[in-house]
């Protein structure tokens, strides 16, 4: 079996690099030659709070949820070798942080990652794996809030993608965000148009991603101005990302007009704080979770008055679900190899190794918008 190397969080605040088990994949997964990993808020905010968050991982852990590589080894005997073979070149959403795994051999920051055949897509020769990996838990988690029936259920997207068709608006508050520059694809190549949010700069980048209009969130009438926008449109709703976008979600989606006997829905993503405002201790966590009670308290009032349903959603929700086979197995190949869907948002390499994770940590934790650290390996 190969030799294996990992990037271990052994407590809190520490990661430690060294030698790893080789897992071989079951039936319906694949083992994965890392070549390029990114970094999540969870990352991070993991490392801060130690083992009273999250505490279904136990240490030492690995951490880490967006890969691309080479795969090594493919399941026998599931679905994974019906789609699979060694040597293709993929981006996966590794499943070690989400509850249902909690499995060292699934975590992203090592050098070999078990991965999940429905959070695997291949992808072209010239995507390089920097630029792929900031794709996956982007992807599951705008693809979990638009397409899973429990959440806003929309149709699913197809290649090659359709002109706006349905006469239906969808709502991307967040744009610039590695959520928001998926959803917004997606919502795209489902047929919707897309009204998104950015700051000013971002303006062009939202565009080219298929935005049909863009507002500065900054503005004090962004809000407004949306409603105005959506005057005689159905709105099939909206997916809320970064601070201060679920409240403006509910008001947008709350003074629209939904799809023909279907509720006002709105998929939140984020924590109601930008990562660069997250306290730095578990004090301060603590402090934060009960702000958190108190705001969702209000929320659920403001979202009851406005006739609005919000829920959080998570992107491994998909590994229970035909959307993540659908989405990761059949649309995204195929839509990337034919320059109908592009890895966003940009990847800025931090550097190689599994020792300069701790700066990428570092750096995402700063808050980034319109690109994600990676680390190369």
């Amino acid at each position: 079996m190969p030799d294996n190397r990992a990037a271990y969080i052994t407590s809190k605040s520490i990661l430690e690099v060294k030698s790893a088990p080789y897992t071989p994949p079951g039936p319906n997964e694949l083992v994965v030659k890392n070549g390029a990993v990114a970094i999540n808020p969870f990352d991070w905010i993991k490392q801060v709070v130690g083992g009273r968050m999250f505490t279904y991982m136990k240490y030492p852990f690995i951490l880490g949820s967006d890969v691309a590589g080479e795969v090594v080894e493919v399941g026998s005997g599931g679905e994974a070798a019906k789609v699979f073979r060694v040597g293709d070149r993929v981006a996966g959403h590794a499943f070690a942080m989400d509850h249902r795994s909690a499995k060292t051999s699934e975590g992203a920051f090592q050098q070999y990652t078990v991965l999940r055949y429905n959070l695997t897509a291949r992808i072209p020769d010239e995507l390089s794996y920097a630029s792929a990996c900031v794709l996956p838990l982007g992807f599951s988690t705008a693809a979990t809030g638009l397409f899973m029936k429990k959440n806003l259920g929309l149709s699913l997207p197809s290649t090659p993608g359709p002109t706006p068709s349905k006469n239906q608006t969808f709502i991307v508050w967040g744009g610039s965000t590695s959520v928001g520059s998926n959803a917004i694809q997606l919502a795209r190549a489902a047929g919707y148009e897309v009204i998104a949010t950015a700051s000013e700069k971002n303006f062009a980048y939202l565009k080219r991603l298929g935005a049909a209009q863009v507002y500065d969130y900054h503005s004090a009438t962004a809000v407004a101005d949306i409603i105005a926008a959506l005057k005689g449109k159905i709105c099939a709703g909206a997916i809320a990302v970064g601070s201060g976008s679920l409240e403006a979600c509910v008001d947008i989606v709350g003074a629209s007009e939904p799809p023909p006997g279907q509720r006002k829905f709105v998929c939140q993503t984020s924590f109601f704080l930008p990562p660069s405002q997250m306290p730095g201790s578990l004090l301060g966590f603590t402090w934060l979770g009960l702000r958190l009670l108190r705001w969702n308290a209000a929320m659920f009032v403001k979202a009851k008055r406005n006739g609005v349903e919000f829920k959080f959603v998570w992107g491994g929700d998909l590994v229970e679900d035909e959307v993540g086979a659908a989405v990761y197995n059949r649309f995204l190949p195929a839509a990337l190899a034919k320059g109908e869907f592009v890895a966003a948002p940009d990847p800025v390499v931090v550097g190689h190794g599994l020792e300069h994770l701790q700066a990428a940590f570092n750096l995402n934790r700063k808050g980034m918008s319109a690109g994600k650290a990676v680390v190369t390996l």
